[in-house]
């Protein structure tokens, strides 16, 4: 069981709104003449914005506890049983969201539930789905997470590479994106790996011509990164970077959990820094 306890611009929130400041200021004005009387108001009604704006962030991350935790089980029992290095990474996942008392009991219970024989995955999965409906950005952040805790012991058994698969197609990300993710992360050849995914795999740098593959990859392939082939021409490679960029430029994340922001930040930076590689490598101006 788990245990309680306790480059790019920076990236711009959601705005808060100062409705009810504006409104606390005109009733003040109205109803006392004088600028005591309007600072007052304002200041009343500026507190009921702070403490709207902090309820939809509590309510943004609130969404993600629930099927997020439950699919974290689920990845974790998949091969058969739960390691402590598996806890140990559920549990830095509820320390960085910074979940308070109630979120954290909310997170074991369904962590705790995703364990269970009887589990049914596709729910869970269909419910992170509908959050980060229509944000690449957001699903990509939680298909980090889940990558996390599947390679919480330096490697993924094929059990819970099948179920990282099934994960990132619910969350709409093909074979190769999941490639890319991993690759990016320097995780070891998945076991089970079959068919196009490992034609993917043998493609990066350093593999096949008749030689072992190497443990780990020396790092990111920057073609891998923006899903693009090294036969496609600059202004196919271009426009796959400008259409990435634009889903997951900082400015576009909005109240996330800070956790996932850090994610999706991560990704827009991975983008940039493939896109710059190619540019040199190509001379492309």
């Amino acid at each position: 069981m788990v245990r309680g306890a306790a480059g790019l611009p920076a990236a711009r929130r959601a705005p808060m709104s100062f409705l009810w400041t504006w409104v606390g200021a005109g009733l003040g004005l109205a109803l006392g003449h004088n600028l005591a009387a309007l600072v007052l108001g304002a200041l009343i009604g500026w507190t009921v914005d702070t403490a709207r704006h902090q309820q939809r962030r509590l309510r943004a991350q609130r969404q993600f506890v629930a099927p997020l935790f439950a699919v974290l089980g689920a990845l974790a029992k998949s091969d058969g049983r739960v390691t402590q290095a598996e806890i140990d990474a559920a549990e830095r996942m509820m320390q960085r969201f910074g979940l308070d008392a109630m979120q954290r009991g909310e997170a074991i219970a369904r962590f705790n539930a995703g364990k269970q024989p009887g589990f049914s995955l596709g729910p869970a999965l269909l419910e992170l789905r509908r959050t980060c409906a229509g944000q690449p950005q957001l699903a990509y952040a939680v298909l980090d997470v889940l990558a996390e805790v599947a390679y919480a012991e330096g490697s993924a058994s094929s059990a819970k590479f099948q179920l990282l698969q099934q994960a990132a197609h619910a969350l709409g990300f093909s074979d190769m994106h999941l490639l890319a993710l991993l690759m990016m992360r320097g995780h070891a050849t998945p076991q089970g790996a079959s068919g196009a995914w490992q034609q993917g795999w043998d493609a990066r740098p350093g593999a096949g011509n008749g030689h072992a593959r190497p443990p780990r990859p020396s790092g990111p392939d920057p073609y891998a990164v923006l899903g693009v082939g090294r036969g496609d021409d600059d202004a196919s490679i271009k426009r796959a970077y400008r259409k990435l960029i634009s889903q997951y430029h900082p400015d576009r994340l909005g109240d996330l959990p800070e956790e996932l922001r850090r994610r999706a930040e991560r990704r827009a930076s991975e983008i940039n820094t493939a896109w710059e590689a190619i540019k040199a490598a190509r001379g492309i101006v």
